[in-house]
């Protein structure tokens, strides 16, 4: 059997630029690509913490320690320059690989500068009154 995993993803990225009139898709900084394990042309989710938006598009490169995340094309709509994103990737695997696969999970800043990656989320705790 195959499921679908998190691979990895950008937590609170901060959108930098909405073009409408330019090719669509979202340019990311291909530092923050990389350390993702994204790739130029895979599809992603992109989850709009500001506004509640959840809508899919695919990555292309943006300069190398740019900080850039552009939305482009259609998505420019979908977007306010300031918000906050969380960009998912996800992959296709058996059961087995999933039983020791990890995700490239990286957090960031205000400015799209890493603030700390990792490969687990910590489980949630209840609230106490």
């Amino acid at each position: 059997m195959q499921i679908e995993m998190l691979k990895g993803k950008l937590h609170m990225a901060a959108v930098t630029q909405a073009e409408l009139w330019y090719d669509g898709s979202c340019a990311i900084d291909a530092d923050l690509v990389e350390l993702a394990g994204l790739r130029e042309f895979e599809k992603i989710d992109i989850y709009n913490v500001s506004n509640g938006e959840r809508f899919h598009t695919y990555v292309i490169l943006a300069e190398r320690g740019s900080g850039i995340i552009s939305m482009n094309g259609a998505a420019a709509r979908r977007v306010q320059v300031g918000d906050r994103i969380i960009i998912a990737a996800y992959a296709q695997m058996s059961e087995s690989e999933a039983d020791s696969f990890k995700p490239k999970l990286v957090y960031l800043d205000e400015k799209n500068r890493v603030e700390r990656s990792t490969n687990t989320i910590p489980v949630q705790m209840a609230e106490t009154a």
